[in-house]
């Protein structure tokens, strides 16, 4: 067993207190008695059973925290993980080349696909470059011209949303950021291509429905996905960001709460203590689920495919009052 030693939640703490002891104690008893360690694999299982009632029971501000860790898998790391090939396409054609949205061209399983997707940084001076994920005009409009290339050549499109929101600066709306991502909406849905979207992080605000139109959206576990980041929300309604953890209630950005509503298609299961704990096996497990998701989608003619993704979001936010 290996034990990473990372910035630790509150929540998480008298597990990584266990977890530290485990680890003493493993390596005390490498020349010790079988009693000694059977006694140790029971108390292993113990501690396994303990971290998975915890996950279970991880309330939606808890689960924020989670997918805000630096540890937590990014776009680029999925890629590295599930793609066979893949390359890293640059630049909007007009001048910028956005390091908080990337995208490029890989292999699936035999499928050449184009892949667009927010991208973190793993340390402060990484996400000053990645601008905490939070994309410009120019990021949007990069990942517009790699998908008009995938709907050109006919190649699935796959979207990694993980993002507190849109770049909101100054500059920002001067270069046209509601524009960026209004036209990104508008031509998704036109595109004859498979387009599968996948939150695996945090899916915020406009920012993650700026690629965020497909015919099927996945979403990880412990992923949120929110109209507004809870702090932003209680600042708004109660002048007050203490009150971030109503706010996140009321907001219904867990994945089960999403599925219940029709948002998201279905969740993707991930290892206990979420994607960092394990990258590869959630990698592997996502990928399987990418493959299963694109061969049912090919299936389909475009002009089908086009119709139901059209109705999905056409029922989006639907209720009926009695």
């Amino acid at each position: 067993m290996v034990y990473r030693k990372v910035l630790s939640l509150h929540f998480l703490k008298p597990v990584i207190e266990l977890e530290y002891q485990l680890q003493q104690l493993n390596n005390i008893s490498q020349n010790s008695s079988n009693s000694l360690n059977k006694k140790l694999k029971q108390f292993e299982n113990n501690l396994l059973q303990l971290k998975s009632e915890i996950f279970k029971s991880l309330t939606p501000l808890q689960r924020l925290h989670l997918v805000r860790q630096a540890d937590r898998p990014t776009t680029l790391d999925f890629v590295s993980l599930i793609m066979d090939n893949w390359i890293e396409l640059h630049g909007d054609r007009g001048g910028k080349d956005d390091p908080a949205l990337i995208g490029g061209i890989g292999s699936l399983n035999g499928f050449t696909v184009i892949f667009v997707g927010h991208q973190r940084g793993k340390d402060t001076k990484d996400n000053v470059i990645r601008n905490f994920g939070m994309a410009s005009p120019g990021g949007y409009r990069k990942a517009l011209r790699l998908m008009k290339h995938a709907n050109r050549f006919n190649f699935p499109i796959l979207t990694f949303i993980d993002t507190p929101g849109a770049w909101a600066g100054i500059d920002a709306e001067k270069l046209g950021q509601g524009e960026a991502i209004a036209v990104n909406l508008k031509e998704m849905f036109s595109f004859n291509v498979p387009i599968i979207c996948t939150i695996i992080g945090e899916g915020g605000s406009g920012g993650a429905l700026g690629i965020g139109v497909g015919d099927t959206i996945l979403m990880l576990e412990y992923a949120v996905y929110t109209v507004a980041t809870p702090e932003a929300c209680a600042a708004i309604l109660w002048k007050d960001s203490k009150k971030s953890l109503i706010a996140a209630e009321a907001l219904k950005i867990t994945s089960s709460d999403l599925k219940i509503l029709g948002i998201i298609d279905d969740i993707i299961k991930e290892p206990i203590g979420g994607s960092q704990s394990d990258p590869y096996i959630a990698s592997l497990i996502l990928k399987n689920r990418l493959i299963l998701e694109l061969n049912n989608l090919l299936e389909l003619p475009s002009k089908r495919r086009k119709e139901l993704r059209y109705q999905k979001f056409r029922k989006i936010g639907s209720f009926y009052e009695e």
